[in-house]
């Protein structure tokens, strides 16, 4: 009788079998990944950048260093920017926490203003006494002198007064450039800040007249005009050149854009540079209104071949020994500079864009003339009551007023734009 045979078991049953005898190695497996993660350290979090402005209207970009661009050691301007105000007040030291816990709000009040106590340590310029002093002693005086050089054009002089002092005759090329430097020095005025401007009259070239015997022989080779009208500015000596700071210096080359100079990139700097940079603020808003081209904006212009030149001095623009800056040769402004904006306004509207904050004074000014509306009459009275000679070369014309008053308009509306700006922060 033969045996039955056991049925062969299934798969089930056998696979089972087989991962039973495997759980001992996985379970060695296992235990040998754990403890190889646990001796390595965990990753550190990816750094974020540095908090800061974020970009808007003017083109805000981090610094360097937080892009981790070469050259992020050195402190630009844009660095500045990101520089919290509480830091700001650390770096400055005794000084600013002491001027911050009297109320002083160094350096800038309300936002957009410099403070009283920085505006204080300005250099005074050519205050208006000393300036009227000179004015009426020029008048008077008779040329003892005329020099060649020293005063840019070759048309223009180097005079000698009989009373000892020194002047700068400038014969311009046409009428409207010594126009456009006597408008300009008492639009000045009309802002408050004449003071850093040289004082300038004008004197009509008469070769027979009392002031000009003296030089008869040195106005022949002059070649000029018999009853021109020409500007003399007062002399002044030891003046040196002006680089411009950032955010107009270096910073403005490469193609970036110019980056603002407002409160939150202040943080830091030294007083010496906070003066300067209140009197660059009047500086830009001044060659605005007048649309002088033949300063910072020429430099501007030329950096589509010299990408250096922000980094040379810049024309027209001196230190005095006092170390206050001295704004010369104005002839370009308002009647030579309202014929050219559609070249040099692409230049002069950005530059202006880049300053938010002004002396309050100023801006008081510029609201005055933008509320009443009277920017040319103003320029108008001022002209004719302290200017002798201002009915021969006449006034602006009627678009040129009209010009005048847009200009000043925009410029209110700018600061304005940048006090809802500041109350944002």
């Amino acid at each position: 009788m033969k045996r039955a045979r056991r049925a062969a078991p299934g798969p089930l049953p056998v696979l089972g079998l087989l991962l039973l005898g495997a759980l001992p190695g996985l379970w060695t497996v296992l235990l040998l990944l754990r403890r190889e993660a646990a001796a390595q350290p965990e990753p550190e979090p990816e750094p974020r950048p540095p908090a800061g402005p974020s970009p808007g209207r003017w083109g805000w970009e981090r610094s360097p260093a937080a892009r981790g661009e070469p050259g992020g050691g050195q402190k630009t301007f844009r660095a500045l920017l990101a520089v919290p105000a509480a830091a700001g007040r650390e770096e400055r030291g005794g000084e600013g926490r002491a001027a911050a816990a009297a109320g002083g709000g160094w350096p800038v009040e309300q936002g957009i203003f410099w403070s009283r106590e920085l505006e204080e340590r300005v250099p005074p310029g050519f205050a208006a006494e000393e300036a009227a002093a000179w004015l009426s002693a020029a008048r008077g005086a008779r040329v003892a002198s005329l020099e060649r050089g020293g005063c840019g054009r070759s048309s223009n002089r180097l005079a000698r007064l009989s009373d000892g002092s020194r002047a700068c005759v400038r014969y311009g090329i046409n009428p409207e450039q010594i126009q456009g430097e006597a408008l300009s020095y008492h639009l000045a005025g009309v802002l408050g800040m004449q003071e850093r401007l040289p004082p300038m009259a004008l004197a009509l070239v008469e070769a027979r007249g009392r002031q000009w015997e003296p030089v008869r022989e040195e106005l022949r080779g002059s070649h000029w005009a018999e009853g021109a009208v020409v500007s003399l500015t007062r002399w002044v000596d030891n003046l040196t050149a002006v680089v411009a700071p950032a955010p107009w210096g270096a910073e403005a080359g490469g193609g970036r854009r110019l980056q603002p100079l407002s409160a939150g990139g202040l943080g830091g700097l030294p007083p010496s540079q906070l003066v300067e940079l209140v009197q660059w603020s009047d500086l830009i808003l001044f060659d605005y209104l007048t649309a002088n081209f033949d300063r910072l904006v020429s430099n501007l212009f030329s950096l589509q071949w010299d990408p250096r030149v922000m980094r040379r001095a810049t024309s027209n623009l001196l230190r005095g020994p006092d170390g206050g800056l001295v704004f010369m040769d104005n002839e370009a402004g308002l009647v030579h500079g309202y014929r050219l904006l559609a070249m040099w306004d692409p230049y002069n509207e950005p530059l202006l864009r880049s300053v938010c904050v002004f002396r309050e004074g100023t801006a008081r000014r510029v609201a005055e003339l933008h509320r009443r509306r009277s920017a040319a009459a103003e320029l108008r009275r001022r002209y004719r009551a302290r200017e002798p000679l201002w009915a021969r070369l006449g006034f602006l014309s009627e678009r040129q007023s009209e010009l005048l008053q847009a200009r000043v308009d925009f410029v209110h509306r700018h600061i304005a734009h940048c006090r809802a700006q500041a109350a944002l922060l």
